[in-house]
């Protein structure tokens, strides 16, 4: 059962995603929060494997929010999903920075919703690798003007290759191709990595090849 926080301001539409999912099998609502302050203490106490998250919350904000939850959450993190109304590339890029793994419009049809919870339930994320490049190939701050990020010194050399090549968007079936070792094998090393660098999400891994300079975006 796949347990699942719902987290927005407007009631009509916390109570219609809260109603939708609660008629789905295999899905379970365990919380309903209606602003950011309400949803980082309802995922301390009852520990989502799903967070449905507006961005534009009072007290906080979804962004915020989302920050809060993964800094403090007990492995395995859980997978926030970002609901908007407002479909702008920032947003997104501000999202998969604070560690989501999707992100959706409210006017999403209902079947592909309850496929993307399933979908980051599993681990996988909504965005592809290329769009994850591009967005932050544009927001990403000039050299040297963006926030200090984790040291790489407790990554191994394998890690740090695999960090790499995830930074640039290839799949782990093509870094297995080119480090010639087994998927498995590159999903231990990115896992190893994540957990050391305290990384939540693939999307906020790509985020953080690029802050460190593993990876220098290419700009006009």
């Amino acid at each position: 059962m796949i347990k699942v926080l719902v987290a927005d301001d407007q009631t009509l539409i916390r109570a219609g995603l809260a109603a939708l999912i609660r008629a789905a099998p295999g899905l379970q609502v365990v919380a309903e929060a209606d602003d950011g302050e309400q949803a980082v203490r309802l995922a301390a106490t009852t520990r989502p494997h799903v967070i449905l998250m507006d961005i534009r919350m009072p007290t906080m904000d979804g962004i915020t929010a989302t920050q809060h939850i993964l800094a403090a959450a007990e492995p395995p993190p859980p997978q926030v999903l970002i609901l908007t109304t407002f479909d702008i590339d920032a947003y997104v890029y501000q999202a998969l920075r604070a560690g989501a793994c999707g992100f959706l419009l409210k006017e999403t049809q209902p079947e592909r919703l309850l496929a993307a919870i399933h979908t980051v339930a599993a681990g996988d994320s909504l965005l592809s690798p290329g769009l994850i490049q591009r967005l932050i190939e544009t927001f990403h701050p000039e050299p040297g003007t963006s926030p200090p990020v984790p040291g790489l010194a407790p990554l191994t050399s394998r890690e740090t290759e695999v960090l790499t090549l995830v930074g640039r968007a290839l799949s782990n079936a093509a870094i297995a191709t080119r480090l010639q070792v087994s998927e498995a094998t590159v999903k231990t090393h990115l896992n190893r990595a994540m957990t050391k660098l305290g990384l939540s999400s693939r999307a906020q891994t790509v985020a953080f090849a690029y802050e460190s300079g593993l990876v220098s975006p290419r700009r006009p």
